[in-house]
């Protein structure tokens, strides 16, 4: 069973839900005035009576995201479709345009709309850090890390909004109304504010006034879960001409595993794993990685903003997998998971084209990017049996808690 230190949120009377709160996901830590409706997470009511993205906030856990099997992650993506949409508001910071969304239920989600269809690739003269988010490589990318065991993708699903009703009408942030039109073909359009792509010339446009996005629900509150940025040692130098240090020495991993938190734990371990899912995505884009302050460094890395995955289905970009080439590391039960992914009767491409049909955008990404991901897939595999070769199974493929975590559930929010 998880012991408190292991969950994100203590069971006790101190935290209160306020259903009609102004505040960010309606969570508050202080005692209410006994006017308005009130949930505590405790044994006074059921799980069952907590809206779902409460219930997927209560659930989080040392380990993970969500359980490898959870009635509450099927409800909440179900939620991120259908809920009334009660508000939006531009978020601040990040180089492309994000709304955030409150929902009827008081949930909250990051809305990426559509900027490009299926079929277009990344044009081959854009860096990695001026190319366009895309909706459908967020959409991919929870699936992706599920199929991967990982469960560090908070939920994303695809949703057709109406930008009328459901954006313009239902804003109070009057810098995002003022940037909407109608366009010479007689769609609705908006640009909102942000350091790329928001312009009248990148305006985004319905048909005459829907718009695809992918939402992904938000995790808790930072005031009641506190999260810790790091730097991720195998960072890009996010310039047109310098090259980062890992890029010109190939000791470098030395360096990094002599460095805290990197030299006990799994930390080391985890970042290999995020290479891994990078790499199958094509996301170059992995500059900073989060985790919860509670936990200390003894826990998992949240997988968040994969907008950048996907562009690519005809090139692959090995210089993302230098972390598992430089270190030779990777975890016993990843190792294994990537093994079955490349047999015939778990195909990856198949897996996650089944998968994917769930979402309510569906298809999510066309037959290359499918193909893709088994090449990928085997490219892996290849540079994991070269550092086994080179310095024998023991001393690359590591034990992890993985198991542990397997049978680590939270009763009660499953």
């Amino acid at each position: 069973m998880l012991t408190d230190d292991d969950t994100l949120f203590n069971v006790n009377t101190d935290i209160r839900f306020y259903p009609r709160s102004t505040g960010s996901q309606g969570w508050h830590n202080e005692e209410g005035n006994g006017e308005e409706d009130e949930l505590s997470p405790t044994a006074e009511g059921t799980a069952e009576s907590y809206p779902n993205w409460l219930r997927f906030h209560i659930g989080i856990n040392r380990y993970e995201l969500y359980p490898r099997h959870s009635a509450v992650l099927e409800a909440l993506l179900k939620d991120l479709v259908s809920q009334r949409i009660t508000s939006v508001a531009m978020k601040s910071g990040g180089t492309q345009l994000k709304l955030i969304m409150t929902f009827q239920n008081y949930g909250q989600a990051l809305f990426k709309p559509m900027k490009q269809t299926r079929e277009q690739q990344t044009p081959p003269d854009f860096f990695y850090f001026s190319d366009f988010e895309r909706h459908n490589s967020e959409i991919a990318a929870f699936h992706l890390d599920r199929i991967l065991d990982f469960r560090r993708v908070p939920p994303v699903a695809g949703r057709l909004v109406n930008m009328t009703r459901e954006i313009r009408d239902v804003t109070r942030d009057k810098k995002l109304w003022r940037t909407f039109f109608i366009s010479p073909a007689n769609n609705v359009c908006f640009y909102g504010e942000c350091s790329y792509y928001c312009s009248t010339e990148h305006a985004l446009c319905g048909k005459p006034d829907e718009i695809e996005g992918s939402l992904a629900a938000f995790l808790p509150d930072l005031n009641l879960a506190k999260r810790k940025t790091w730097r991720n040692p195998w960072r890009r130098s996010y310039h047109k001409r310098k090259k980062a240090e890992w890029e010109v020495d190939p000791d470098y991993c030395d360096e990094v595993k002599q460095t805290p938190p990197y030299d006990r734990g799994t930390r080391l371990l985890d970042v290999i794993d995020m290479t891994i899912f990078d790499f199958l995505m094509g996301n170059m884009d992995r500059h900073h990685y989060e985790t919860f302050e509670k936990f200390g460094n003894d826990t998992f890395i949240i997988h968040l903003d994969n907008g950048r995955g996907f562009g690519k289905h005809s090139h692959d970009e090995v210089s993302i997998l230098v972390p598992l080439i430089q270190c030779c590391r990777i975890k016993k039960s990843t190792y294994f998971r990537l093994q079955l992914l490349a047999k015939e009767d778990y195909r990856l491409s198949t897996l996650m084209e089944e998968s994917l049909l769930q979402d309510h955008l569906s298809p999510i990404l066309i037959q290359p990017h499918l193909q893709a991901l088994d090449r990928r897939l085997r490219l892996i595999l290849q540079k994991i049996a070269v550092c086994i070769d080179k310095e024998g199974y023991a001393n690359v493929v590591e034990e992890d808690l993985a198991e542990v975590a397997a049978t680590h559930r939270s009763p009660g929010y499953r």
